[in-house]
């Protein structure tokens, strides 16, 4: 490619070919380097991941004090207080009580402030999509739903009101009658209609093995629900967390009560709910511990009774309202024969009377269907009060 000619002892070059060479070096040794940085670059890559895979792991704490500039006083998790050093690359005004830190292995020093955030958990307890139940759902609780709108949606949706009138809206409410009456169904219908984030909780999932973690996921709840207001708080059989205390003795009962404590602590406190607001429902009021029910804690009581037998016909018209029905259904009779059913017992039995006209190979349900399913559903209910002594269960 490069010519080189002899002519004699003289060696003459062509330079245009000697020019183009030295291109084609310079060329080249710019395409090495570039590969050479790319190398350089992966192999620091690869150092880095075996630092990571090599460092020991970081101790998480909880900031409690700062000492001085030099030190501080955190909790560790692993249990006891401690006394550390301040790492100089910290930033101080991150330094307060209540922020996480992260200890090195020997638990010596504060190397990094770690990032504020929500325990998974108690997270997973929010309420992303909106149930599909709204408050014409419900039937025979006209007076319930007017309560407890007032209760909830007024404070949340107009809060100048109470300003101006100078009184404090209520912070929560209870719920409590007999299973299967729509306590559940109107905290659905709430979380429908409101603009608020909603965080379901059943009151057993409170109660943990663990000394503490119960108080801690109550605080942590009300942590979220503060974070996210405006928001509701829905807490499911109550009577699972809030029963009367007794001096039982046994590490179990201690905790669940430390967990009631943080409870009361959170609901009635120094630290204001604000646009919060509680909604607890239960079964057995009978067995609630006083303190819970005591106002400014629950300033609403609404019993959600069995019932009447205009709210039986309301909930068989919202039941059969997508039914195909036979013009001799009569739901005015229906809800006549049906004393003591709760709306429960009424989906039922218009569930068993579109199963009765399945096996009659029929696609429209007829008033012999109802009666059936009526004589069904009934005879299991009294059953159950027969065998329990109650209908409560």
């Amino acid at each position: 490619m490069y010519r080189l000619s002899a002519i004699g002892d003289d060696v003459h070059v062509d330079v245009s070919s000697l020019v183009e060479y030295v291109r084609y070096l310079e060329r080249k040794v710019k395409q090495l380097e570039t590969e050479r940085n790319m190398l350089v670059k992966e192999l620091e890559y690869y150092k880095t991941e075996i630092e990571k895979l090599m460092s020991p792991p970081l101790i998480e704490a909880i900031l409690l004090s700062v000492i001085d500039d030099e030190r501080a006083v955190v909790k560790s998790t692993t249990g006891p207080n401690l006394i550390v050093k301040i790492s100089r690359n910290i930033d101080r005004s991150k330094l307060i009580p209540g922020a996480l830190v992260a200890l090195n292995q020997r638990a010596s020093a504060i190397v990094e402030v770690l990032p504020e955030r929500s325990d998974p958990y108690v997270s997973a307890m929010e309420v992303i999509e909106r149930p599909n139940v709204t408050y014409n759902d419900i039937g025979g609780l006209d007076e319930q739903i007017r309560e407890i709108r007032e209760v909830v949606e007024l404070p949340l949706k107009h809060p100048e009101l109470f300003a101006e009138l100078g009184i404090d809206p209520p912070k929560g409410v209870l719920l409590y009658g007999p299973p299967g009456c729509g306590k559940t169904l109107i905290a659905k219908a709430v979380a429908r209609e409101v603009n608020a984030t909603f965080i379901k909780v059943v009151a057993s999932e409170f109660v943990n093995k663990f000394i503490g973690e119960g108080a801690r996921i109550v605080r942590e709840v009300f942590k979220l629900a503060k974070k996210k207001a405006p928001s509701i708080i829905f807490i499911d059989e109550i009577d699972a967390l809030a029963a009367k205390r007794l001096d039982l003795g046994t590490s179990g009962e201690r905790e669940v009560q430390r967990t009631l404590m943080q409870l009361l602590a959170e609901l009635d406190g120094f630290d204001p709910l604000g646009n919060v607001k509680v909604i607890a429902a239960t079964n057995r009021i009978d067995i609630l511990d006083p303190a819970i029910l005591r106002p400014g804690r629950f300033d609403r009581l609404i019993e959600i009774p069995l019932p009447n037998e205009k709210g039986r016909y309301e909930i068989f018209k919202i039941h059969t309202r997508r039914m195909k029905l036979h013009k001799d259904v009569d739901l005015h009779y229906l809800a006549k024969i049906t004393e003591g059913a709760t709306g429960a017992d009424i989906k039922a039995i218009c569930t068993e009377a579109g199963f009765f006209a399945l096996r009659a190979k029929r696609r429209y349900v007829i008033m012999d269907d109802f009666l059936k399913a009526v004589e069904k559903v009934m005879n299991k209910k009294k059953a159950r009060k027969h065998k329990t002594g109650s209908l409560w269960v």
